[in-house]
């Protein structure tokens, strides 16, 4: 018996399993550095950004890709994880360590990380779903509110 899927909020649906996320994360990342953001520089044929961040728990830096959401000079992170019911890591890295450095088309940028208020997410939104529309079904698909950081 398969699970029925209600497709206006798309639950029943699970994200990969963390190791598949984990192995992908880590050859996108040696990709994209060794071609200076040539190849794999996109997701479904959206744009990402590397993110790179010191861990809560390690203190090692990290760099993960993200959707590319531009805000003004800086950007948007929205910690989606595919809908899953738990935040990302690198949320926690976030929360602990707000200083990240954002690589986007060859440019590296400083930046300090805030996770926005719930009124201050209304207004971001509509535009983090327009670069990447399945990020309102991943908030239909969770109970939690996905966070959403504003990097300046």
């Amino acid at each position: 018996m398969t699970d029925s899927i209600d497709p206006t909020t798309d639950k029943g649906v699970a994200p990969p399993p963390r190791w598949v996320l984990k192995t992908y994360t880590r050859f996108n990342v040696f990709v994209y550095r060794l071609t200076g953001g040539r190849l794999m520089n996109t997701l479904a044929g959206l744009p990402i950004v590397l993110v790179k961040m010191k861990g809560a728990k390690s203190g090692k830096m990290k760099t993960i890709p993200l959707m590319y959401v531009p805000h003004e000079k800086g950007v948007v992170l929205v910690a989606s994880q595919g809908g899953a019911p738990k935040h990302p890591v690198w949320y926690h890295n976030l929360v602990k360590n707000p200083q990240v450095e954002v690589t986007q088309g060859g440019k590296r940028k400083a930046l300090t990380a805030r996770r926005v208020s719930d009124e201050e997410k209304a207004e971001l939104w509509p535009t983090c779903v327009k670069y990447y529309p399945p990020f309102q079904q991943y908030q239909n698909r969770t109970e939690r509110n996905i966070p959403v950081f504003l990097c300046e």
